[in-house]
């Protein structure tokens, strides 16, 4: 059988063929004729062109004959293994590829459009699995073993990367790097069906006449993809501090300072998190203040912020319901070092929140906002939400496709006039609620 043959075969996939062998054979005889301090000095880029340029030689010098497309194979998978991720590589340079999920050395699994499939792959062994994370986890400055068995962190290209290993993970090493999502404005998600564009007026509105807004959604549902284009909407003269876990959001405007959370090093010390940075952030003189992710107690001090001057502000959060959400904000906000009865922190939301966009992952893999929720109530009151708009889905069709319609309705009379003050018109679509009766208004615990 024949080189290419058997690089296209299964066993060759899996890295556990006769091939498996013939490329830890030339890694290992590419790492003797190579001087590691010259090649310390390289940029990545040249050191891959060097070891490209000394593995050719060897092949010429011992062989195996091979045509033009099996030698460049060849060369590709051993410098892959050498100096990049093995197996992976490929998969990071593959822009279809939104998430790499490694369970184990036996399953590989990404994401595509949405949709989650298994690939042909597999490392050949545990501790080649555990080499590749390694290399990973280096590039941060961080280790992975026993005693530190669990890894967050962001990749210098952008990627965001979690590992857990035996003995908290029973199914061996568990690796899955998230991609660095791609910046999209709200016009490319009405084309990708995310909404529509009566809701792309109305939230650009809303952002400009500085409404507080929470996005939330499940794992996966384009949060940070959908605070990205909202954030795009701010205006330039303004000052932005985003604050996040791990950077990802892109935002364009020339005033914008970048603060991401620290976690602790290896002998557990300097751990900076996101409640230190939005304490911190207050102290900046910010127009706005936009969170990746509230998770914890710093929901409270974000809930402080936006109920004291620094309206406009954008956060999300994880909840299956605009009802959820809020919930949510003050279970996270109880979770602070301050002790505050709940009745209060029921309160500071109601005084704090404006708008929940809520986000929704289809069983097709569509991602769509699903209901655009305004906030009407106030201090004690129970939680009183009013949808401006949703999407009504249709049962999924034999093709696997989900298909629906956005509903629009009329706008709450304070909300309108808010707008108004801010120079922002009423979509036509909504309009104006003139009477109680005419929103679509329920109460949520």
């Amino acid at each position: 059988m024949s080189l290419r043959a058997r690089i296209n075969s299964p066993e060759e996939r899996t890295g556990r063929g006769e091939d498996g062998h013939l490329v830890a054979s030339y890694r290992a005889k590419l790492l003797e004729e190579i001087d590691l301090a010259e090649m310390s000095a390289l940029s990545p880029a040249e050191r891959r062109a060097r070891l490209e340029r000394v593995l050719g030689h060897i092949i010429s010098r011992e062989g195996p004959v091979l045509s033009t497309v099996e030698r460049a194979q060849l060369i590709r998978r051993v410098v892959d293994e050498a100096l990049g991720l093995g197996i992976l590589e490929p998969l990071l340079e593959d822009a279809s590829v939104t998430e790499i999920m490694v369970n184990g050395p036996d399953a590989v699994f990404v994401e595509r459009g949405g949709r989650v499939e298994q690939l042909p792959l597999r490392f050949a062994s545990n501790d080649q699995l555990m080499q590749t994370i390694e290399r990973i986890v280096s590039t941060v400055n961080r280790r992975v073993d026993e005693s530190n068995p669990m890894v967050d962190a962001r990749l210098p290209s952008g990627e965001r990367v979690n590992v857990i290993i035996p003995p908290l993970s029973l199914t061996g090493a568990v690796l899955t790097i998230r991609r660095f999502p791609r910046s999209f404005t709200l016009q490319e998600l009405i084309g990708l069906g995310s909404l529509d564009e009566p809701m792309l007026y109305l939230l650009a509105g809303l952002v400009q006449a500085r409404f507080n807004i929470i996005v939330s959604g499940a794992t996966g549902t384009g949060k940070t993809t959908l605070l990205n284009a909202l954030s795009g909407l701010i205006p330039e003269g303004e000052r932005i501090i985003t604050i996040e876990d791990s950077a990802e959001l892109q935002l364009q405007q020339p005033h914008v300072i970048r603060l991401e959370s620290r976690p602790p090093n290896v002998e557990g010390k300097g751990r900076v998190t996101i409640r230190d940075l939005v304490r911190n952030s207050l102290r900046m003189r910010p127009d706005r203040i936009v969170v990746g992710e509230v998770r914890g107690g710093e929901s409270l001090d974000m809930l402080q912020a936006m109920s004291t001057g620094h309206d406009g502000s954008l956060a999300t959060v994880h909840a299956n319901s605009a009802e959820d959400a809020l919930t949510r904000l003050q279970t996270l906000a109880s979770m602070s070092d301050v002790e505050i009865p709940f009745v209060a922190l029921h309160d500071q939301i109601n005084s704090a929140v404006d708008v929940i966009v809520q986000l929704t992952r289809f069983a097709d893999g569509a991602r769509r906002i699903t209901e655009i929720a305004l906030l009407e109530s106030h201090g004690g009151e129970p939680y009183r939400l009013a949808t401006a708009a949703r999407f009504d889905a249709l049962p999924m069709t034999p093709d696997g496709r989900v298909h629906g319609s956005y509903v629009h309705h009329p706008l709450p009379r304070r909300t309108a006039d808010r707008l108004y003050m801010a120079g922002q018109p009423v979509p036509q679509a909504f309009g104006i609620a003139h009477t109680a009766d005419q929103l679509a208004t329920r109460e949520a615990r």
